[in-house]
């Protein structure tokens, strides 16, 4: 038989842990220290990304030497900035200055900083002064049209020589828009409303052309320098002379020879700035001048003579008009148009009403 096997038993060492040899003072936590246990991969990973208490360390500092920086700044720039703001200027609306400009070139009224207004300004002085452009566009026209030439060669004061030609206001085409930009620009140079076309359809466009050297081309180019615009009339008005226009109301002394003198009020003002009157009875005129224009560059070289010359002798086909027998009249000259009236008709031009015949 077999011998039993004897078993012993003997006591585990208790976990527990040893008791101190000291008493456990008041402060320490009555609680047994939590366990260890496996960390997981997660929180493997989180621990390895979270940042360290030296990199924690580092940001604070250099979050606070920013901070520092940024205090240091505010204190240095804050005087320059208060200094910056007090240079600014505040805008505000002069209502005492006025925009509207009057060129003294071509004596136009245009607003200044209206990009239309100067454009149409800059346009309109150079038409003044120059005169309008007479290309090969309005040559190759000029015969189906039935552009007259009238003269060639015509000798100026300087030593120029230019042509004169003659057309009805009628013509279309490049000469069409040619007459218009010519007649706006007469308009405004003059300071007068633009001819109706029951005006226009009386009338015939005299234009004096000017050769004109150009270094950009090659071919030879005319402007129109001087025009002058005939119409015809029925009925005009003489100009009064000084003597008339001295006259006053006032009656002789008693007893005196001298024959008692016209009052003024039966004289009609046509410009009182120039001293421009007229007697207001009307008298047979075959042709009047409603329009007459030179540019200021060619100005008192005696275009306006020629022109009104060739209109006189041409206007009515084989009767030539005589201005000192009162046989042409104008329409309120202005003070330079006043002058050459003067010098071409030497007193016996007369003033009508452009709106006689409606």
């Amino acid at each position: 038989m077999a011998p039993e096997a004897k078993r012993t038993y003997a006591t585990r060492a208790s976990r527990l842990p040893p008791v101190p040899s000291t008493p456990p003072s008041d402060l320490a936590s009555s609680s047994p220290p939590p366990l260890k246990r496996k960390r997981s991969f997660l929180e493997d990973s989180s621990v390895q990304n979270s940042p360290t208490p030296s990199s924690k360390k580092l940001r604070k500092s250099l979050t606070s030497l920013g901070k520092v920086k940024d205090a240091q700044k505010s204190k240095t720039s804050g005087p320059e900035s208060t200094k910056k703001q007090r240079k600014l200027t505040q805008l505000h609306f002069s209502l005492d200055v006025t925009v509207l400009r009057t060129c003294e070139r071509c004596d136009l009224s245009y607003t200044k900083g209206a990009p239309d207004d100067e454009s149409l300004h800059r346009k309109h002085c150079a038409r003044v002064q120059r005169g309008l452009e007479w290309g090969r566009e309005e040559e190759r026209e000029a015969l189906k049209a039935n552009i007259e030439e009238l003269a060639t060669g015509v000798k100026l004061k300087d030593g120029s020589k230019g042509r004169m030609i003659c057309f009805r206001p009628d013509v279309g085409g490049k000469i069409g828009a040619k007459l218009t930009l010519l007649l706006e620009t007469m308009s405004l140079a003059l300071s007068s409303p633009p001819l109706s076309p029951a005006v226009l359809k009386q009338c015939k466009i005299y234009c004096f052309l000017l050769p004109t050297t150009s270094t950009t081309s090659l071919t030879p180019r005319e402007k129109i320098v001087g025009c002058v615009i005939a119409q015809r009339i029925s009925t005009a008005m003489a100009i009064a002379t000084d003597a008339d226009v001295a006259a006053r109301t006032s009656t002789p002394a008693p007893g005196s020879t001298a024959p008692a003198r016209r009052p003024l009020h039966t004289l009609i003002p046509v410009d009182t700035s120039t001293n421009l009157y007229v007697h207001p009875a009307p008298l047979p005129t075959p042709m009047g001048i409603p329009r007459l224009f030179v540019s200021s560059v060619h100005r008192r070289m005696g275009i306006a003579a020629h022109l009104l010359t060739a209109a006189a002798n041409s206007f009515i086909l084989g009767c030539p008009l005589d201005p000192t027998k009162g046989e042409i009249a104008f329409t309120q000259p202005t003070g330079a148009g006043k002058a050459v009236l003067e010098a071409w008709g030497k007193g016996g031009v007369r003033i009508y009403e452009e709106e006689q015949g409606r």
